[in-house]
């Protein structure tokens, strides 16, 4: 295995576990490295070890995926995590996102091969592309998480501009929901202004020069974060955050472009016969 491409491997079978064989998987699992490694969670999680199994797909999680009640309430992914997660004890909702985005790429690897078809717009010439993606060669970005203090999701950064000291965290999917429950209700208000950047900020960040008061957090995204303390401690985040590096070589059929693009993550992703 190449260094630095998400491993999936099947489990020890020789692990001591106290399971009973009637508790024991009737079906095949595999293994993910997490790329948080563990660390950020607290250390009574399973998710601390770094490592989560995860049941493979059946038809039994396709029915999952095809149920339109499930896609409507926008809660299909959360169903499939909680189908294929074989210690129940784990939340999916915890996930840290860098940790869920590497699950799903493995989902998706596991159940339909690592070949992901999909079409992509030149964003040059806007000519369509048919592109072969292989999933297989998408890799972690390289993090030390092993400088950076464990079992905590807490990370600290001084803005350049105002040098105010901030602290920030991993989002999960509990995050997620309220951002999009948040923004859901601006939408509504202004179809114009998503609030986007600064309703994720919000969430983001935990402490204000050691103020952790949500109302103090909101009041200084709002009124005191200048765009560029903003772009810094994006660009920070992102330069300091280990996860999947969700892009691939592109070069245009009609101009010939050449840039590395973002893996266009549509419905065909989990659905491979739809069309993108």
């Amino acid at each position: 295995m190449s260094e630095g491409k998400i491993p999936i491997r099947r489990p020890a079978t020789d692990i001591p576990t106290t399971a009973t064989p009637q508790e024991k998987p009737k079906y095949p699992t595999d293994v993910v490295d997490l790329p948080t490694k563990g660390w950020f969670y607290d250390e009574s999680n399973p998710l601390s070890n770094g490592t989560i199994e995860l049941k493979q797909m059946t038809a039994r999680e396709e029915d999952i995926l095809a149920n339109q009640d499930l896609i409507r309430k926008g809660k299909v992914l959360d169903k499939l995590l909680e189908s294929i997660v074989v210690d129940k004890s784990i939340n999916p909702k915890d996930i840290f996102i860098p940790d869920k985005n590497a699950i799903f790429v493995t989902i998706r690897r596991l159940a339909y091969g690592d070949s992901y078809k999909v079409n992509v717009t030149c964003p040059a010439c806007g000519s369509r592309n048919e592109e072969d993606i292989n999933l297989g060669d998408l890799r972690e970005k390289e993090v030390d998480v092993s400088t950076m203090p464990r079992g905590q999701n807490k990370f600290y950064y001084t803005l350049p501009k105002s040098n105010i000291k901030i602290t920030y965290k991993l989002l999960n999917q509990k995050d997620e929901d309220e951002i999009e429950k948040e923004l859901a209700g601006y939408r509504k208000i202004n179809k114009e202004n998503s609030r986007e950047l600064t309703t994720r900020l919000k969430y983001l960040i935990t402490s204000v020069d050691e103020n952790g008061d949500t109302s103090v957090i909101r009041k200084f995204v709002d009124e005191q974060l200048s765009a560029f303390d903003s772009r810094a401690l994006r660009e920070h985040i992102r330069d300091n955050t280990t996860d999947i590096d969700m892009k691939f070589d592109f070069k245009c059929s009609n101009c010939e472009l050449e840039r590395r693009l973002d893996v266009p993550v549509g419905a065909s992703f989990l659905w491979p016969d739809i069309e993108s």
